[in-house]
């Protein structure tokens, strides 16, 4: 939509930012020269620990008792008022609905009073355009995007140009992470347990299938992994500390093998297409393992790319990112008008075709 802002811009806009689409609730203050003034996140982990996961209704409702808090101590932090606001950017899908309601709508209400732009960010797209906040990258570049409801591999062409190469056919990488550290008697969130105890684990004690390694195309599978790993548990009896460890380790090493490889096959795509030189992106929480990190670096470097990994602070959920994208498209001449209506699935591709098998969250 063109931009029908109630007054003029200025050249480096200042945009408070809203993130409320899964268990975080959050505000951020970001300008267009890309300085963060304030990122304030407030995680929901005690609230879904519980449960061992995120319960919808208690997140959509810990949003609605803390969001205007956190917007508060992001305006002091940056030490500026609504008054000072030159737009509003809020997650509009994907993601829980109940949560997204309630950054949507706060977020049209700010704009509605003040009298300034509404930008409806997609999730998706926040993630995919961190790098361009924290490391200035140009257009095109390839994104391997990971998280507990997302696992793609996306070429990256421009603002609102996102070709998607793979994608899960059955679980999300992060939810993989997840539920296997709770096959192993962790905690939630389970992935960064899993990290920790993968750190003390010896990965070659278990072998584990690399889900869809050496086949062709960018499509991810993990649900074999599990089914694996629940049936090592199973034979363990009691596994003994160790025992966790080692399996840890060798789930870790296997879910590395796997994004790896069929990254490398979107490597070639993309050069095929793009040219060489260009750099691949890894973004969302699970670009946060620093192990995935470092099997990801590699490949950028035997295939001649930029690796470029945000700061682990960016890489899960928060509003500066979902600041910087309303930003971006501030620059393209958009905004969104007050009747946008909030959506549970917001693919960046709409027109990709679903993988076989798929039940992908979009």
């Amino acid at each position: 939509m063109a931009l029908e802002a109630q007054r003029e811009l200025p050249e480096t806009p200042l945009v408070l930012g809203i993130e409320t689409s899964c268990d975080e609730t959050a505000a951020a203050l970001v300008d267009g020269e890309g300085r963060i003034f304030a990122n304030v996140v407030l995680s929901q982990i005690e609230d879904h620990a519980p449960f061992g996961g995120v319960v919808p209704e208690i997140a959509a409702r810990a949003h609605l008792d803390h969001l205007q808090p956190v917007i508060d101590r992001a305006l002091r932090d940056a030490e500026v008022g609504f008054e000072d606001l030159d737009a509003v950017a809020a997650t509009g899908g994907p993601g829980l609905i109940g949560g997204v309601l309630v950054g949507t709508m706060t977020a049209k209400a700010i704009a509605m009073a003040r009298g300034i732009p509404y930008l409806a960010v997609n999730h998706l797209e926040a993630h995919a355009l961190t790098a361009r906040l924290t490391d200035h990258v140009p257009f095109p570049y390839l994104l391997l995007l990971v998280s507990g409801g997302h696992c793609q591999l996306i070429s990256v062409e421009g603002l609102g140009k996102y070709r998607r190469l793979g994608t899960t056919i059955d679980d999300a990488v992060g939810e993989a992470f997840d539920k296997t550290a709770k096959l192993l008697g962790m905690g939630y969130p389970g992935g960064p347990e899993l990290e920790r105890a993968a750190a003390r684990g010896n990965p070659e004690r278990f072998d584990l299938p690399r889900p869809m390694v050496g086949k062709p195309g960018c499509d991810f599978s993990f649900s074999g992994l599990k089914t694996a790993v629940r049936q090592k548990v199973t034979a363990l009896g009691e596994p003994c500390e160790q025992d966790i460890a080692d399996i840890a380790a060798a789930f870790q090493e296997a879910v590395a093998a796997s994004l790896v490889n069929r990254s490398r096959n979107a490597v070639r795509i993309f050069a095929q297409e793009h040219g060489k030189g260009h750099a691949l992106v890894v973004a969302g929480g699970v670009a946060a393992n620093k192990r995935l990190r470092a099997a990801l670096s590699a490949l950028a470097e035997k295939s001649g790319m930029d690796f470029v990994a945000p700061p682990i602070g960016l890489c899960t959920d928060n509003a500066a990112m979902v600041a910087w994208a309303g930003i971006e498209r501030l620059r393209a001449g958009e905004v969104d008008s007050l009747d946008f209506a909030p959506r549970p699935r917001w693919p960046l591709d709409p027109v990709a075709p679903k993988a076989i098998g798929a039940g992908v969250k979009a």
